[in-house]
């Protein structure tokens, strides 16, 4: 325990904690500003530590950014990921409702993920580019375990085309619903349901 001047105590982060605490502050300030226009100094100060702590954690910007991309894509999966032996277009509802609560939730990470592409940095963009890969995987093996469409449906060109077009179709959805579109949850869901199950359609 540390205190502080005003004779208060507070408690040391550990190192988890800290690496969270300033991924969460990478992530809003990335998704306010383009990358060029992020200093990591921003960073220290707004999380109050010192530049050398932050490079401890992080060695360059880009590893940094590399970091609140990757961290958003991680908590995408796990949000989106299919149950097991449940028809797809049963649990599309509940996955999108989970997944919208979460965009809602992590609006700064969320917008901060999707920055990426528009990074000039290349190997940014590669860590955006793979991150959008693991989601269509992720899509497209569901759907293979789904007896409704079955192993062959995933690998057919079309169905590869049309799900990455669904996922940057919520995308630009999911970014102007967070700039205020008049629009609940319940009928943002509704719209990315109907678009999917159309895509899906023979």
């Amino acid at each position: 325990m540390a205190a502080n001047q005003g004779g208060r105590t507070r408690r040391r982060l550990s190192t988890q904690e800290r690496r969270e605490q300033l991924l969460a502050v990478g992530a809003r300030l990335f998704s306010e500003s383009p990358y060029d226009d992020v200093w990591i100094e921003q960073v220290a100060e707004i999380a109050g530590v010192s530049r050398g702590l932050l490079y401890h954690y992080f060695p360059t910007k880009r590893d940094f950014f590399a970091a609140v991309v990757e961290r958003e894509s991680e908590r995408m999966l796990r949000l989106t990921a299919a149950v097991p032996g449940r028809p797809v277009r049963d649990q599309l509802a509940d996955g999108l409702d989970t997944f919208l609560e979460y965009v809602r939730a992590h609006a700064h990470g969320y917008r901060a993920f999707h920055r990426a592409d528009a990074a000039g940095d290349q190997a940014v963009r590669r860590v955006y580019r793979r991150a959008l890969a693991a989601q269509e995987r992720q899509i497209l093996a569901a759907l293979a375990a789904d007896p409704e469409f079955g192993p062959d449906f995933g690998v057919r060109p079309e169905v590869r085309l049309a799900v990455r077009g669904w996922l940057a179709f919520t995308t630009a959805v999911c970014l102007e619903w967070l700039c205020g579109t008049g629009l609940s949850r319940e009928q943002v869901r509704e719209l990315c349901a109907r678009a999917l199950l159309g895509v899906l359609s023979p």
